[in-house]
């Protein structure tokens, strides 16, 4: 019996200790209030089941992890402005073709983050919002469901029609909206942080925009070699 007791308990000592680690959790919160730049709120609800494990949202001030998940399936940790910043960065190839140049943002972190977050402004005062809100709407929208392989059968490649991996589904919305942004301003009046703020309100509403349009483009090929 007495050994009866002690396993009681310890079973009932569980939950106590959960109790004061979220405790523990709820002080820090209100002791630590962290906003995106100092400015807008990370809690932001992501509505589609399949990419939500892999949109990070936790509460950072500055949105820079400085290569701390720089392993291939870690990068998801990383906060999803983060990865916006760092496809500002590259913008990536379509194809086999690498796509307009990020000019004066190559390599430079900082400039990327500022331009972002005078893009976020932008988007908050149009559209009267917290901006992730919006970022992660035009990801949900413009985020394609499947794809296209080749392979070689013999002398001949073939097109398969797969489902896109949700982790690929991020990132290739994320550099679909860096190329759009570049679209629209380069060698044009329009700025980089205009042209990523237009380019992320129109994904989030669904209309015509460049991520958008290469999501239907890719899902229509796809459609037709099922």
């Amino acid at each position: 019996m007495v050994v009866g007791k002690k396993q009681d308990i310890r079973k009932s000592r569980v939950p106590r200790k959960q109790k004061k680690i979220e405790k523990k959790e709820k002080r820090e919160k209100k002791m630590f209030p962290l906003k995106l730049f100092g400015r807008w709120s990370s809690e932001v609800e992501v509505h589609d089941i399949g990419i939500k494990p892999y949109i990070n949202l936790d509460p950072y001030f500055v949105p820079r992890s400085t290569g701390k998940y720089r392993n291939t399936f870690h990068k998801s940790k990383s906060h999803i402005v983060e990865r916006l910043a760092q496809h500002m960065l590259v913008a990536g190839h379509q194809g086999k073709r690498h796509k307009l140049t990020s000019g004066v943002l190559g390599g430079k972190m900082y400039n990327a983050v500022k331009n972002i977050e005078k893009a976020l402004e932008m988007i908050e005062n149009k559209e009267k919002k917290n901006p992730l809100e919006v970022v992660v709407k035009a990801i949900e929208t413009a985020a394609l469901r499947e794809e296209i392989i080749s392979f070689q059968v013999g002398s001949v490649m073939a097109r398969e029609a797969v489902v896109t991996a949700p982790q690929r589904r991020v990132d290739k919305t994320l550099r679909f909206l860096a190329q759009g942004a570049y679209r629209k301003s380069f060698n044009k009046k329009t700025t980089i942080a205009q042209a990523l703020a237009d380019e992320i309100t129109a994904s989030a509403a669904g209309k015509e925009s460049f991520a958008v349009r290469e999501k239907e483009r890719i899902e229509r090929e796809a459609a037709g070699s099922r």
